[in-house]
């Protein structure tokens, strides 16, 4: 696929996948006339990329663990700096931090939401607890 296809299905701007490509995070084929061409796994793969940059991860460490996340069994570094790992401990710090309020705002919405339906299951004595037009 060219670059527009994967920009759309990604929700990703062609500025923005041709940084990840000069910062060495997604690496195209080209074909005869020059042109970027995407395989399917390139989907995946700038999905995962824009979570991690989500979560706060410089992309120099992105770099790094990508090709760790095809295969966690495989996790080998030669080149693991106390940087990086102090940048990982931070960073799943922060990730369990913001999982667990995610987690209480959904518990809460929920909570919320059941009450309001039994308010208005309650309140509807013909049972239709839908109430719209």
């Amino acid at each position: 696929m060219r670059i527009g296809e994967l920009a759309e299905r990604t929700g990703t701007s062609r500025r923005l996948l041709r940084y990840y490509e000069e910062q060495r995070l997604i690496t195209p084929g080209r074909s005869y006339n020059g042109y970027r061409e995407y395989e399917e796994a390139h989907v995946g793969r700038v999905m995962q990329i824009k979570g991690l940059l989500g979560s706060g991860l410089p992309t120099r460490i992105i770099r790094q663990i990508l090709p760790c996340l095809d295969k966690p069994r495989s996790i080998y570094f030669d080149d693991l700096t106390p940087e990086m790992l102090r940048v990982l401990e931070c960073e799943h710090g922060h990730l369990t931090q913001r999982i667990d309020c995610l987690t209480r705002n959904r518990d809460a919405i929920g909570a919320y939401l059941e009450t309001v339906r039994g308010m208005r299951a309650a309140a509807d004595p013909s049972g239709r607890a839908g109430g719209g037009s």
